[in-house]
């Protein structure tokens, strides 16, 4: 078990946050939860609604979409600082993939729930993670 410093460290490395004041972080990491994954173990379902934003601690997965004629096709692989979920941070829409432990995975997850209410308290934070999503999304639309 990670404690609240090592949440830190760890949510700094992700892009998502990096805006964000020291105080901040610590609030997201206390209401981050662990879970550790066996090699094989789906994190995430596709089509289930989207639970909150995962961090890959360590280990590997792979996001596996199931396209409509059952086959199935791996469009992406995370190792440790990868994250996956962030959409899911603002609605609970379904998940587009399932995301499969391929190693022995540990991962953080900050449950959307939580997140909503602290964005709702610190309107800073809420600016900061709006800023960022808006570049990510932009990013990936001129990749296109």
């Amino acid at each position: 078990m990670a404690d609240e410093d090592e949440i830190v460290e760890i949510l700094e490395s992700v892009p998502l946050f990096r805006g964000l004041r020291r105080q901040q972080l610590h609030s997201l990491a206390r209401v981050c939860i662990e879970r550790a994954c066996a090699s094989g173990e789906v994190i995430v379902p596709q089509g289930r609604d989207g639970y909150g934003f995962f961090v890959v601690v360590s280990g590997a997965a792979e996001v596996i979409l199931e396209n409509s004629d059952g086959s199935t096709e791996v469009v992406n692989t995370f190792g440790p600082t990868d994250f996956f979920g962030e959409l899911a941070l603002l609605d609970n829409g379904p998940r587009t993939a399932s995301v499969v432990a391929t190693d022995t995975t540990e991962c953080l997850i900050l449950p959307r729930e939580s997140f909503l209410g602290m964005l709702r308290r610190d309107g800073d934070m809420a600016v900061e993670i709006a800023i960022e999503l808006a570049r990510r999304f932009r990013t990936t639309l001129e990749a296109r």
